[in-house]
């Protein structure tokens, strides 16, 4: 066996590093939803960037605080921002933990969208609270979470896939 077929050699030339993704794409999808999650969170607590801040309150539809001067928040709606944004954290590392991140995640967004549909805004039901801008939000959200939840593996494993079919007599 020469040196450079030894598995560990040093010969003065490192052999071609291994450049297979650590995370797949699912796993980095909900990485960039918890990130944004969590600046969102934090956003909605920075005069400022939440327009009509001294309104913002705790819970429910009083709450005129808006986070870009778009979106209405209050601290449980951006608590819950920050919630989602630690779980999906916790969760990415594993391909199901981040499937199930985007696909529950996203369901529940959908549910939120579907409740805003039929919640009037200026009742104490809206204790989010929700507005139109949320409602189209929380739609873009759960639609793209949940579709994304059904990404392949990793590009590698679909082509391999793909190819194994195409050869089948």
């Amino acid at each position: 066996m020469t040196t450079a077929n030894r598995p560990h050699a040093r010969t003065g030339t490192d052999p071609v590093p291994d450049t297979t993704a650590r995370f797949s794409p699912v796993q980095i999808i909900a990485l960039v939803y918890a990130v944004a999650f969590l600046l969102v969170g934090v956003a909605g607590f920075i005069p400022g960037l939440t327009t009509s801040y001294d309104s913002l309150r705790w819970f429910g539809h009083d709450s005129q605080a808006m986070l870009l001067g778009v979106f209405h928040v209050s601290v449980l709606h951006n608590a819950v921002h920050l919630l989602f944004g630690a779980v999906g954290l916790a969760l990415f590392r594993s391909l199901s933990g981040a499937r199930n991140f985007l696909r529950w995640g996203g369901i529940l967004y959908l549910a939120l969208w579907l409740y805003g549909l039929f919640v009037d805004f200026d009742s104490a039901a809206n204790f989010v609270p929700l507005s139109e801008a949320n409602n189209w939000l929380h739609l873009g959200l759960g639609a793209t979470m949940v579709a994304l939840s059904f990404l392949p593996h990793t590009p590698s494993e679909e082509h391999r896939l793909r190819e194994e079919r195409t050869r089948k007599p």
